[in-house]
């Protein structure tokens, strides 16, 4: 079966999910976006035409390419709709155990019989997650990373019942989004996220304590270890509700030293969340970042 042949639904019109649904409508994909926010669907679709419409002017995407992907999206609010006879079902609602549950158990008995299941989780079971459905050898963890047309990593989870033949069918899926991807059996918080959420807390704690100025602790990631981007900035660009979450899970199951810095709990609270708010370690203004405006220790 082709691209063109196989329903993607992508439940959650967030950064992640924005992103993911743009991966499957431009690789060929007739991919439908669901949530139950009106405003958030129009925002993600605006989203995508931008990404696609900077495609075009710098040369990477063709005017045929562009509107081709735009037709193979399309977006809503009814899960059940949606997910009827679909061939993939692509989760990335909130870190919230339940809630991924509650999400593919109500979308499993209509797809398709042989339909996929994966979870965009960057830290929870896949394996309690998949106890929410019959056929829990289905379902497995589905890793993309921010900003998802940039990234080219996907980290496949393989859960408890995660069977062979799901791991290789998602691993040839990966191939036709462009992707490159690595398969890891579940733990908390995989590979990735276990490392850059250890990272991202200590730059935090190093920040609250004034060893160096926010500026500068990115700066030492981005130019002494050549990052793309320092932590401090990427927990601006993830969201620091999202990686709170996720530290308060590896604090749980994996110990001590994941216990998340106080600055970072001080911040979810003050609704400094990062670019999505406009502020979080550093101020945006239209998406970017305000120069000279990290959060200063004397500030704390």
């Amino acid at each position: 079966m082709n691209a063109k042949q196989q329903k993607v639904v992508v439940v959650g019109a967030g950064l992640m999910g924005t992103g993911i649904a743009h991966a499957f409508a431009s690789s060929g994909f007739t991919t439908l976006l669901v949530d139950t926010n009106g405003d958030a669907l129009a925002q993600s679709r605006a989203s995508i035409e931008k990404i696609l419409a900077d495609g075009v002017r710098l040369g990477k995407v063709s005017e045929e390419q562009a509107g081709a992907a735009l037709a193979n999206l399309h977006t809503g609010s009814d899960l059940n709709d949606a997910a009827t006879g679909a061939h993939w079902l692509v989760e990335t609602v909130s870190e919230q155990l339940a809630v991924k549950k509650a999400v593919i158990g109500q979308a499993a008995a209509l797809l398709a019989e042989d339909a996929i299941i994966a979870t965009n989780t960057s830290a929870l079971s896949v394996t309690e997650i998949a106890a929410s459905v019959p056929g829990a050898d289905r379902v497995i963890g589905m890793h993309f990373f921010n900003p998802v047309h940039k990234m080219k990593l996907i980290e496949l989870v393989r859960g408890l019942a995660t069977s062979d033949e799901v791991v290789a069918r998602t691993r040839a899926l990966c191939e036709q989004l462009g992707k490159t991807s690595i398969v890891v059996n579940e733990s908390p918080g995989l590979t990735t996220s276990r490392m850059s959420a250890l990272l991202g807390n200590e730059a935090m704690w190093m920040l609250q304590e004034g060893t160096a100025s926010a500026e500068d602790i990115d700066t030492a990631l981005r130019l002494g270890f050549n990052h793309p981007m320092g932590p401090l900035e990427l927990g601006d660009l993830t969201g620091w509700d999202t990686r709170l979450s996720v530290l308060r899970y590896l604090h749980q199951t994996l110990g001590e030293k994941f216990r998340p810095c106080p600055l970072i709990i001080k911040m979810v609270a003050a609704g400094r969340l990062g670019r999505k708010t406009g502020h979080g370690v550093y101020r945006y203004e239209d998406g970017r970042q305000v120069p000279g405006s990290g959060l200063k220790a004397s500030a704390l």
